[in-house]
């Protein structure tokens, strides 16, 4: 059962981001398509294999249903993959994420206009307006309400990782890359995203694939991003590889990154750079080198 699933840039596609980390946290097979929002075409030009669909993300099932619509892309996997845990379990806790995804995907509309989705920079200095911080209120009183009334003893919000959180993904990275204030019990929660695999990976592929979107830039000073410290590594022409083999696609190795004393091969520049943005959200990568210190 392969899925067609069109995304978005990473480093700027809110909405693809919330999709594409359901598939990634359940392994979930598909062929993916990209629309590049740095190109004059339109979205609907550049995914015309998912016609009538003229946003990202969008899908197409193995039986051929398209769907372009982000909530009922969710509802649809959890269906789907019940095995999956996109939805909690306990109806308490079901319910409340359900109601917190809606919530989601029609409100914030302040926050998310005055704060666009832009995974490659971060600022400081950067004061909300009534309406922005209206929101930003909103989301501590919901969020808190959410950890209560489930009693979440994990990081997120009723329970194990659900379709709201994946919801809650930008907006966690919108709170960080902005610099925005909100409570401690908030920002511990924005903290989970910012350290969370799936999240990392999604920053590391946009931050090294497709253009700059300057609509998405903002006249703010820039600051490293407050995520996990990246451990440091970097693209070389050639070296002796300890491996021959790329640890992504098992194809021979074409490419080089170095990272400490050792330098390790993969099989295109994309599997390369998106290892050398953040090496430790890459679990395959991660089970490479340990067995190189092994």
């Amino acid at each position: 059962m392969t899925y067609d699933h069109a995304l978005g840039d990473y480093a700027y596609s809110s909405w693809s981001m919330r999709i594409w980390l359901l598939f990634d946290r359940a392994g979930l097979p598909r062929k993916l398509h990209f629309a590049d929002f740095t190109k004059d075409a339109t979205v609907a030009d550049q995914i015309p294999q998912l016609a009538p669909a003229k946003t990202v993300p969008s899908l197409r099932t193995p039986e051929g249903a398209i769907l372009s619509e982000p909530t009922a892309i969710a509802e649809e996997l959890a269906t789907r993959h019940p095995e999956a845990g996109f939805w909690p379990v306990d109806p308490l806790a079901r319910a409340t994420a359900r109601n917190l995804t809606e919530e989601m995907h029609s409100g914030f509309a302040a926050l998310r206009g005055f704060c666009p989705m832009n995974l490659r920079l971060a600022y400081t200095g950067v004061n909300a307006p009534p309406d922005v911080d209206a929101d930003l209120r909103r989301l501590e009183k919901i969020w808190a309400h959410a950890r209560s009334v489930t009693g979440s003893q994990t990081p997120w919000l009723c329970g194990e990782y659900s379709i709201a959180d994946a919801f809650y993904a930008p907006v966690a990275a919108r709170i960080a890359g902005y610099g925005l204030n909100v409570s401690e019990e908030a920002q511990a929660y924005v903290g989970a995203h910012l350290a969370d695999g799936g999240f990392r990976r999604w920053r590391a592929m946009g931050m090294v694939k497709g253009g700059t979107v300057e609509d998405y830039k903002r006249d703010y000073e820039v600051v490293d991003w407050p995520g996990p410290q990246i451990k440091p590594a970097q693209a070389v022409e050639e070296g002796a590889s300890v491996n021959s083999i790329c640890p992504y696609s098992g194809e021979p190795v074409t490419h080089f990154m170095q990272t400490g004393s050792k330098v390790f091969g993969f099989c295109n520049a994309f599997c390369r750079d998106k290892t050398v943005a953040d090496q430790e959200a890459w679990p395959a990568f991660v089970n490479l080198l340990s067995s190189v210190r092994r």
